[in-house]
């Protein structure tokens, strides 16, 4: 019997209209284009800014937007899983309200949460549903309102976040495509230097957690960016070294789009051509969980049958690691 192969078949992304540059933002704060450009690669990002609206709104937008170009039914659909930091509400979930927005009632649905890791997380999941044989046809999000919890007060996190959502279709193949392998890895640790502080069971939101704006990003950066380009430009080189893999194997490296020194690092490690790696973050900033699926969805007309392509992630928890597959269509 064949193995089954977990495989991307189509994509679906979405980003707000409003864009937050850089002039903008340093009237609101004590900041500048040139501080934030030579600091992390930002040049703007994409504020969600319809009233009531949350991660499902643009999660469903990328959904829909994957339906209208695979044809996919909402009833063919039986798993959905998103990666998100951000749901619209501590429950229902988030998947439940994107479910019931697209119409599709016979599906498991459920959040999963590793921060900006959330996609490559989720992918590994959905690829050993697959590979299961209990479930055919999976979305898999990754998608995050990220101005929802970003501190307009905090000039060194303020600049970093921008909002978006991404979706892959996964369904099976028994051809070499798909998600070959993965390797993935949480250090909690890290935990200290990354957090949202306030607003979960252990601190509860009240008049002080607001006042003292524990609701938005904390982050000590030279500790999260020194566990950054470790963590992530060392998995993404011991996943082509464990699989034989060479730069010149590699048809496309796609990095989460969080800092352009953290992306340089990898580079440097896997020794992929710097015309080769897919980079965004200079007009989306880092959209977290979004991240991945946002540069997949914006390069899908680049890639062919069988390319090589290694996803990297980094985030709060901390959790990391690398996706190696091979494009499916």
């Amino acid at each position: 019997m064949s193995q089954i192969h977990a495989v991307i078949t189509g994509v679906g992304g979405y980003v707000p209209e409003y864009i937050l540059n850089n002039q903008e933002l340093s009237t609101m704060m004590d900041t500048s284009d040139e501080w934030i450009t030579s600091r992390v690669g930002i040049k703007e990002r994409r504020i969600l800014k319809e009233p009531n609206t949350g991660t499902s709104y643009m999660a469903v937008k990328a959904a829909e937007d994957l339906f209208s170009k695979t044809h996919t039914k909402p009833e063919e659909i039986d798993l959905i899983i998103i990666g998100t930091t951000t749901p619209d509400y501590v429950f229902p979930s988030c998947s439940s309200m994107v479910a019931e927005k697209l119409g599709i009632k016979n599906a498991l649905a459920f959040d999963l949460q590793a921060a900006c890791s959330g996609f490559i997380v989720a992918l590994t999941n959905a690829a050993s549903f697959i590979e299961s044989g209990r479930f055919k046809k999976i979305l898999v999000f990754g998608a995050d309102k990220m101005s929802s919890i970003t501190n307009y007060n905090d000039r060194t996190t303020a600049p970093l976040f921008g909002d978006g959502a991404g979706v892959v279709l996964v369904e099976p193949s028994t051809e070499e495509l798909g998600v070959m392998d993965s390797m993935i890895f949480t250090d909690g640790a890290g935990a200290k230097y990354l957090m949202l502080k306030a607003g979960g069971s252990a601190n509860p939101a009240s008049h002080e957690t607001i006042d003292r704006h524990e609701h938005g990003v904390y982050q000590e950066g030279q500790n999260v960016y020194k566990h950054a380009v470790t963590n992530m430009a060392g998995v993404s080189g011991d996943i082509m070294d464990k699989n034989n893999l060479k730069p010149e194997d590699i048809a496309w490296l796609i990095p989460h789009q969080a800092n352009l020194r953290i992306i340089d690092a990898v580079v440097n490690r896997t020794g992929v051509d710097y015309d080769r790696v897919i980079i965004n973050i200079d007009r989306f900033g880092n959209t977290s969980a979004a991240s991945i699926p946002l540069c997949i969805w914006e390069s899908e007309k680049k890639f062919k049958k069988g390319d090589n392509i290694i996803l990297t992630a980094f985030g709060a928890g901390f959790t990391w690691g690398a996706v190696w597959l091979k494009w499916g269509y």
